[in-house]
């Protein structure tokens, strides 16, 4: 990819800031991108530094004009992800005693609609809850936190973020009369949960520096009532949540990092009580609690379950006191689980792929739903009904598209309720898809799940786009994208490569790819990239390496591996400068991340790990493919100076002429363009810039 752009290339102003630790002297030449007002920026972008803005703004400028000559094939592959979304697409309708709510789409919606409708009518007439798109209505931005009736089916509760920094706005609205009331709620991290009262509503705040650390209550109704604390975390290394028991009989208080949790309590039909802790914290300990005909069953890693069990027990209890129920088995991972009246479901992975499980509680016979493909990805559909026979689940392959089914618990029967429809048009039988298995340079076997035209031939000579991200556990199912196929339709081969890090193959997948381990990440990419061309799938020098977060830190330290392999590289809001990252105890992820990362501050081996692998710290003269580099001004998980730095130090030591480019979004966060067609023009953009990276433009 060449580029000639009307704008001078950005060079970036170096103002040395050297530091010392552990005996070891470096110097971050753009260390200045980081505004000292961070925290203010995220609420009011127009706070940040001029010369950061300035900077910024020439890198847009920059990449706009590096990628015009690109306008008409963005423009054709967004014009085809948009024909595959249906216009009014509509949710499966999900039934919570009168009424039965869902979420739709109008001819032109970005945000669509919330509606709900009676069970009882035959006929039934949507009424509309809450219109989205007219929300959204003069926004630069808008994003819904969360979307909660009250049970009574009376009023609605909503959270709105208008910045992209996650922090959220919550408004109540009188559902009978549609009037909205704004409440003093601006901190919110987005749930909100009601009590079985109607009238107390519990939320997360968030502190200074954008962490969730607390659940506050009020009485929404009570003009003077005051906003009280249920739960205030006071280690910054834990975040907080709440939600409800599957009975919806507790308010639960979850607090957590990476890998130790523990759960507070409090009765929904006494919301001013006090929280109670299930049992206290324990390091390395995770569990949620799920209560069943009296009995509260526990999935938990506890008594050395890497792949977790189920367990019983009562609060107050410690771990070591919690019976076996379903005992751990090495390889079955237990994804989650759900409780119903009569029945126990359970999302587990085994051999690389997921089924759904449910036992029944009265008989304690159980069975597993059958899927027909050799890769899929499965999912729950959590509904609000406990008293109740009936399970939705969902289901797609790489080439096939999602079907909802209404699963009869009883009598093992199924009913598509809903089948994703490509309005464009779409054969499944046009596509190959095929789980590979690949060996890495330590023995490891690493699962690639592949999607390619049907007649595509492992000659060489195929153009192929290496997905993948190795974090926190996260698992990328194998699941139907409609706006890959605007890739896989002309010509290139898409992988995802299922590296350690990940929970593909149980959650020693996860430890091993994680820690002193996570190396073992970037090595399975790499190795996975150049195994599909030894297999005849790609060639080196033919594959672009995406992924975002995360993600962009395992293509970071892939492309400094080996920039040989990669004809270019997509790195969206990339966590790439993760030794000062991991050193910046003011930054919101920071603190939780350590259990993840390690700790560089006061570890020392933890501190030459980082910097080992650490893409900003190990960029050196190298002849670097064409590399697109995405932000978000507001972004409170990757800061915008992240991959503004490392674009900076990569274009300073580029050896070849393959352009660097930076695109900070400049009124979004980590999740870039809100709206469902403003978020595919980003995606569209990405995919041009793959194709033209490997000459298919």
């Amino acid at each position: 990819m060449k580029t000639s752009p009307a704008h001078p290339l950005p060079k970036a102003e170096k103002r040395p800031h050297t530091q010392t630790r552990f005996g070891v002297e470096w110097t971050d030449d753009y260390a200045w991108m980081r505004d000292d007002n961070w925290q203010t920026v995220m609420r009011e972008p127009s706070a940040l530094d001029a010369a950061i803005r300035t900077h910024l703004e020439a890198e847009n400028r920059y990449t706009e004009d590096a990628l015009a000559p690109l306008t008409a094939l963005k423009d054709d592959v967004f014009a085809e992800m948009k024909g595959r979304l249906e216009p009014t697409a509509r949710d499966v309708p999900m039934p919570d005693g009168p009424y039965a709510y869902f979420h739709y789409y109008r001819k032109g919606d970005q945000h669509g609609v919330y509606a709900r409708h009676a069970v009882a009518d035959k006929t039934p007439e949507d009424e509309t809850i809450l219109d989205c798109d007219a929300l959204a209505k003069g926004t630069k931005f808008f994003d819904l936190g969360d979307v909660s009736h009250s049970p009574n089916h009376k009023w609605l509760a909503y959270s709105v973020d208008e910045k992209g920094s996650e922090n959220y706005q919550v408004f109540l609205r009188d559902l009978k009369t549609g009037d909205v009331s704004p409440t003093d709620i601006d901190r919110s991290a987005g749930a909100l949960v009601w009590a079985a009262d109607n009238r107390t509503l519990f939320w997360v705040e968030r502190d200074e520096n954008q962490r969730p650390y607390a659940v506050r209550f009020r009485d929404v109704f009570d003009a003077k009532g005051k906003t009280r604390t249920a739960y205030e975390e006071q280690d910054p290394g834990f975040f907080v949540s709440v939600g409800s028991s599957d009975d919806d009989a507790y308010i639960e208080i979850s607090a957590h990092n990476h890998t130790t949790g523990e759960i507070h309590r409090v009765p929904s039909s006494a919301p001013q009580t006090s929280p109670v802790c299930f049992s206290p914290r324990q390091d390395g300990i995770e569990y949620s609690l799920h209560d069943q005909g009296g009995t509260t069953y526990i999935l938990t890693n506890a008594g050395e379950a890497v792949d977790f069990c189920i367990k019983t027990g009562t609060s107050g209890q410690t771990p070591d006191q919690w019976q076996d129920f379903l005992p751990h088995k090495a390889g079955r991972l237990i994804l989650g689980m759900e409780s119903f009246a009569h029945w126990i479901v359970r999302l587990e992975r085994e051999d690389a792929l997921p089924r759904i499980v449910i036992r029944n509680m009265k008989t304690q016979d159980e069975h597993a739903i059958d899927m027909p493909e050799a890769a899929y990805g499965l999912g729950i559909k959590s509904g609000y009904e406990y008293a109740t026979d009936t399970l939705f689940f969902s289901y797609s392959s790489p080439s096939r598209p999602g079907t909802v089914y209404r699963y009869d618990m009883t009598s093992r029967t199924r009913e598509t309720v809903r089948v994703q429809v490509v309005p464009s048009g779409h054969n499944p039988d046009d596509y190959r898809v095929e789980r590979i298995s690949i060996t890495a340079r330590d023995g490891e076997t690493i699962p690639i799940t592949l999607l390619a035209r049907k007649d595509v031939k492992t000659d060489g000579s195929n153009p192929l786009l290496l997905y993948g991200y190795g974090s926190y556990g996260i698992t990328i199912p194998a699941a139907f994208r409609t706006n890959i196929l605007s890739l896989v339709d002309r010509g290139m081969v898409y992988a995802i490569a299922h590296i350690r890090g990940g929970q593909s193959k149980g959650y020693q997948w996860y430890l091993d790819g994680k820690l002193e381990k996570k190396v073992n990440t970037f090595n399975d990419f790499v190795d996975s990239g150049r195994a599909l061309a030894a297999l005849g799938w790609t060639a080196p020098g033919r594959v672009v390496a995406h992924g975002g977060s995360a993600g962009g830190l395992l293509v970071g330290a892939a492309l400094n591996q080996d920039p040989d392999l990669f004809a270019g590289v997509i790195a969206a809001v990339p966590f790439v400068d993760v030794l000062n990252t991991m050193s910046d105890t003011e930054l919101p992820l920071t603190p939780p991340e350590w259990p993840e990362w390690g700790n560089p501050i006061t570890d020392e081996a933890a501190f030459h790990r980082l910097r080992s692998y650490s893409p900003y710290d190990n960029v050196a003269a190298r002849h670097y493919p064409p590399a697109l580099i995405t932000g978000g001004l507001t972004d409170p998980r990757v800061t915008y100076w992240e991959p503004a730095k490392w674009a900076a130090k990569l274009r300073e030591h580029q050896t070849g002429d393959a352009p660097i480019l930076l695109k900070i979004n400049m009124d979004a966060g980590h999740q870039g363009e809100s709206g469902r067609y403003d978020s595919l023009k980003e995606t569209a953009l990405e995919y041009a810039f793959a194709l033209d990276c490997v000459g298919l433009s």
